[in-house]
């Protein structure tokens, strides 16, 4: 499962792409958070976002990459729903 959060659609990378190999393998959960046309999900990625597609939140292991800001965000988050640190692989983006 991918979740993909971007401000609109125009700045998300391979959106099409992404949307066209969804299979019962892979889900795609596009969020565009600063989108108004978008009829898709416009939240941030969030606990709540998570529990809606992930039935044990703490059972996956997580790979998540962006600016710092976010990545440490959703460090945050995963910590605080019990997520351990061997199951968090992030990268930081820099630059945008």
């Amino acid at each position: 499962m991918l979740f993909y959060s971007n401000r609109r659609p125009q700045d998300a990378a391979f959106l099409t792409e992404l949307k066209h190999m969804q299979n019962r393998n892979f889900r795609l959960v596009a969020t565009m958070t600063e989108a108004p046309e978008w009829t898709g999900e416009k939240r941030f990625i969030s606990r709540e976002l998570l529990a809606e597609h992930v039935p044990d939140l703490r059972a996956p292991i997580y790979y998540f990459a962006g600016p710092p800001a976010m990545t440490m965000a959703m460090q945050g988050m995963l910590t605080d729903i019990g997520v351990s640190e061997e199951d968090m692989r992030s990268e930081e983006f820099y630059g945008y």
